[in-house]
């Protein structure tokens, strides 16, 4: 590609220019859903695909990797749960460091492990400062991961670590509720954590109408991510991404 991913992601943010992310989890998607996904998506403008998930049962996700690749130019960004995710077919990485977590395992642990297998990759590597936030449920990523989310309402929790992130060079912090979560981040989170770091700000788990992605872009987030509700009905992909890419940060 022309541009790297996270200078477009960079860019997008200095424009106030909000991005929007479909994440597709290769365990819950069929072949037809997965096409019409990609399908909706790109008739939609929407800017990234992630793909992974915390726990992949099925070895499906080279295959759906090459499926999106085929059908449009909508980069693909592996949003992994392991370092078994990585898969050199996709464009770039989140090399995701769980700062909101106490486990070693998920701060250091995996990418030390990861490192010869993402250099020999060729992917785009863009470390990321993950911080999970309660979403009302305790979610697959908090059981895997074995860590606490941030309490719904600690703001300062989450500012404050996403402080921390960037200092320690986090070039995105992706605040996230979990797939499945009964309610997602809370616009004063938001606000109080993009107000307070320069790096590009990702908000995701549990937005599922247009209404809800629009607030939180104008609470700050630079890109949304939607996963569970785009797998129930691929039609609100367009709804949800007019509002993104309509707003702007107040």
């Amino acid at each position: 590609m022309e541009e790297p991913i996270y200078q477009s992601i960079v860019q997008g943010q200095r424009k106030r220019q909000k991005k929007f992310t479909v994440l597709i989890d290769p365990d819950k998607v069929t072949p037809e859903l997965l096409v019409r996904t990609i399908d909706i998506s790109a008739r939609s403008g929407v800017d990234y695909f992630f793909i992974g998930g915390s726990l992949i049962v099925n070895d499906t996700l080279p295959e759906c990797i090459d499926v999106i690749k085929s059908c449009c130019d909508i980069p693909v960004i592996i949003f992994p749960g392991s370092r078994l995710q990585i898969q050199p077919n996709a464009d770039a990485i989140l090399l995701l460091s769980m700062i909101s977590g106490r486990n070693p395992e998920l701060l250091i642990g995996q990418h030390v492990m990861a490192a010869p297998a993402l250099r020999e990759s060729q992917l785009e590597i863009i470390s990321t400062g993950y911080i999970l936030v309660d979403g009302g449920n305790e979610t697959t990523v908090s059981y895997i991961s074995n860590t606490r989310p941030v309490p719904y309402h600690k703001n300062d929790i989450a500012m404050c670590t996403a402080m921390a992130g960037e200092m320690i060079g986090m070039k995105l912090i992706y605040l996230d509720c979990g797939s499945g979560a009964l309610h997602c981040l809370s616009e004063s989170m938001v606000k109080a954590v993009s107000e307070n770091i320069d790096v590009p700000v990702i908000a995701g788990g549990g937005i599922t109408t247009p209404e809800k992605a629009r607030a939180l872009c104008k609470a700050g987030a630079d890109m949304i991510v939607v996963g569970t509700a785009a797998e129930k009905d691929p039609a609100v992909i367009s709804a949800i991404s007019q509002a993104i890419h309509s707003s702007i940060a107040v």
